[in-house]
């Protein structure tokens, strides 16, 4: 149970429910279009005529449009119903140490135009460039619906309250307004969200397709760094000052290898793509200088190289990458420990060699956990859609469309 804030409320009126029933039925089209009346009226145990006038106010709002007609076995063919999304348009931005993305796509996350280019790490610089960049794609791409905003997934801490990136320590940004400078210099509306957040968002709001959906899981995306994101009772756990999940930075052992926050031995310097290539090829990363780790995180050798080294029987391969499989696992083993989560979805470049690496996973997760149950909590493979980020920080500006009215 809840308990109702008393200092921060919102009190019920006379069109809390229908607001609620509104929102109830966009998020049943969502899931399950494309669908008729009649099987939105079933899905949401209501008689055909609630479901009829949901319908026509969500018409009337614009989100949601009528299709085709349906097959049925007597009278009248059903006319389906689908979500309103190819014509309202987001601008999704993916930072990252190496490389930023840009994408516009649409309220589904489908993509229509995308362009990749080094990170800036000059703010000022940072916000003319994309901002510059922004205005080209859409004009070169011919697009005329309107942009609905900017969504941004940043490596490192953010106050998703406020726009501010607290620390940012792989892009060397620490109490950096970037929302409301990027919003000025577009006139589009801003969110910035910490990547590993932004990714849970787009499962929670972006896929579909799932039979039963878990309303408490973790999401673990293995990268450059290492982002984590927490759902409880189907919302986002944001933590006091929005910083909650930073799992990647709990320590594994004091004296560990040293991570790009300036700590030793957090999980994310025994994980992260940097942390397997070093082992292959033998950095030792406290020794390397700031251009050199630069240079190795640039380097045209991938993750993606090495597990494809790995498939065709390098052994020194298989072993670096099944070092980083039995560290993920003694990780996940804490969040496990700590959150008892329904399952844990797993991301980035090192799930493509899961069929290498799930045993030696499981096995080290099975290892740590405290209880059987926990040792057994499944591990999924996120998505197969491409630049999970990207459509993370889509979701930033997408989601508050479906998200329950707050009330209490």
């Amino acid at each position: 149970m809840r308990k109702i804030n008393t200092r921060d409320f919102r009190v019920a009126t006379r069109s809390t429910s229908r607001d609620i029933n509104r929102r109830i039925a966009l998020n049943v089209i969502h899931e399950h279009q494309p669908i008729s009346r009649a099987e939105l009226a079933r899905q949401m145990n209501v008689t055909r005529g609630v479901a009829g006038v949901l319908v026509q106010e969500l018409l009337d709002q614009d989100l949601i449009y009528e299709g085709a007609t349906g097959e049925a076995a007597f009278g009248r063919k059903p006319t389906l119903l689908h979500i309103k999304s190819h014509d309202r348009l987001v601008v999704a931005v993916d930072i990252r140490f190496s490389k930023t993305f840009v994408m516009v796509c649409d309220f589904s996350g489908r993509q229509l135009a995308l362009e990749a280019y080094d990170t800036i790490f000059s703010i000022p610089e940072f916000v003319r460039d994309l901002a510059a960049r922004v205005r080209r794609l859409i004009k070169t791409h011919a697009i005329t619906a309107g942009i609905e905003g900017i969504g941004l997934a940043v490596p490192g801490m953010v106050d998703q309250r406020t726009g501010r990136i607290l620390n940012a320590p792989a892009l060397g940004w620490r109490a950096v307004d970037l929302r409301n400078q990027l919003a000025a210099a577009t006139g589009l509306p801003v969110e910035i969200e910490n990547s590993g957040r932004a990714c849970t968002l787009a499962l929670l709001w972006l896929e579909r397709g799932e039979t039963t959906q878990p309303q408490n899981f973790v999401y673990v995306g293995v990268s450059d760094g290492v982002g984590v994101g927490i759902v409880v009772n189907g919302e986002l756990l944001r933590g006091s000052d929005h910083i909650a999940g930073e799992f990647a930075h709990v320590p594994l052992n004091l004296d560990g290898p040293r991570c790009m926050c300036g700590a030793s031995g957090c999980w994310e310097s025994y994980i992260s793509n940097l942390a397997t290539l070093s082992r292959y090829f033998g950095w030792d990363l406290s020794k390397l200088s700031p251009n050199k780790l630069h240079d190795a995180k640039q380097g045209s050798f991938t993750v993606l190289d090495l597990i494809a080294r790995a498939r065709a029987g390098d052994a020194k391969a298989m072993a670096a990458v099944q070092t980083t499989a039995r560290f993920l696992g003694l990780g996940l083993a804490t969040v496990v420990n700590v959150i008892n989560p329904e399952c844990i979805y797993l991301d980035g470049e090192i799930t493509t060699a899961w069929d290498l690496i799930e045993t030696t996973v499981t096995l080290a997760l099975g290892e740590r956990a405290l209880t059987e149950r926990g040792g057994q909590t499944p591990l999924h493979i996120a998505s197969t859609q491409e630049y999970p980020r990207l459509r993370g920080a889509a979701a930033l500006i997408a989601a508050p469309t479906f998200a329950a009215p707050r009330v209490a």
